[in-house]
């Protein structure tokens, strides 16, 4: 039979099949392989007893990708979620985000929730807008901005990720009233509570739009990048480089450097520059080891 791993726990991988949820344990060939199932993986599993629902996953099916934090695969998007205020966002964890996803081929969206809430410290939207992203500006509360949001999501697989506190589970509530019913047979099985995500959880919004919600975060380490080509994943650079004296500038020590000119001149947003400086020493010392 053939399903989706929609949870992990201690173990057991819980398996959507056939409307119904099994509970299963993993072929130790896996683990002898260096495989560890994901929530979103495909699975091909054997039934071992349809009463208890319980059964064995046999087989990974490949997947389209895979993210190692957050943990997941066979994404089509994936959105971080930050809050206005009450948790204070945190741009340099925004970018990182946005940074690991596009490196992995995943296209990354943002949303800024507690819009209802006041905040003195500025308006994220718009900085992240003109370096190309698309920015939702939502209150899960009240339900504003959440019918918009909605219509990105239909006909993809989209993880939601971000630090604790902001209100996912409010947004992921408004965008999939039943939820809460959805995880309500896996959750008696594992005695868990539901109102803390723990663990990755995958939601259908129909036959073939998903969400995955994932564990807060309040860090996540880029890897696999080369210093130099960091500033590729800053789009707002591009139409300034052409105005550095020297190729293949980093756009840091450099003194004839178009990119800090932009930034001295107020075109490109001091807060993502000085993001990127901290990332960039970040991934030179990575190197060193």
């Amino acid at each position: 039979m053939r399903g989706k791993i929609i949870k992990g726990v201690g173990g057991f991988y819980y398996v959507s099949a056939e409307g119904k949820v099994y509970e299963c344990k993993a072929k130790g060939i896996f683990r002898a392989l260096g495989i560890r199932p994901l929530p979103g993986d495909d699975v091909e599993m054997d039934v071992l007893s349809e009463e208890d629902a319980e059964g064995n996953v046999t087989r990974i099916l490949e997947r389209k990708n895979e993210l190692i934090r957050p943990a997941v695969a066979n994404v089509d998007q994936a959105m971080i979620v930050v809050a206005r205020t009450d948790p204070k966002p945190n741009p340099g964890l925004i970018d990182r985000f946005l940074i690991s996803m596009e490196s992995r081929g995943v296209t990354p969206l943002i949303c800024l929730n507690k819009q209802d809430l006041e905040a003195d410290d500025g308006d994220l939207a718009p900085i992240y807008r003109q370096a190309g992203y698309t920015v939702f500006e939502t209150s899960a509360e009240e339900g504003e901005g959440v019918e918009e949001l909605q219509q990105s999501l239909w006909g993809k697989t989209t993880v939601l990720a971000g630090p604790s506190g902001v209100g996912k589970s409010t947004l992921i509530n408004r965008l999939c009233p039943e939820a809460a019913m959805e995880t309500g047979e896996i959750s008696q099985k594992i005695r868990r509570g539901r109102h803390t995500t723990r663990h990755t959880e995958w939601f259908a919004l129909n036959a073939d739009t998903f969400l995955l919600d994932t564990p807060g975060f309040t860090s996540i380490w880029i890897e696999d990048l080369e210093p130099d080509e960091l500033s590729a994943y800053y789009e707002e650079f591009t139409p300034f480089v052409p105005d550095c004296r020297f190729a293949g500038c980093v756009h840091v020590g450099e003194r004839e450097c178009g990119v800090k000119r932009a930034v001295k001149a107020g075109k490109i947003p001091l807060i993502r520059y000085r993001n990127y400086c901290q990332i960039y020493e970040e991934l030179k010392e990575q190197k060193k080891y």
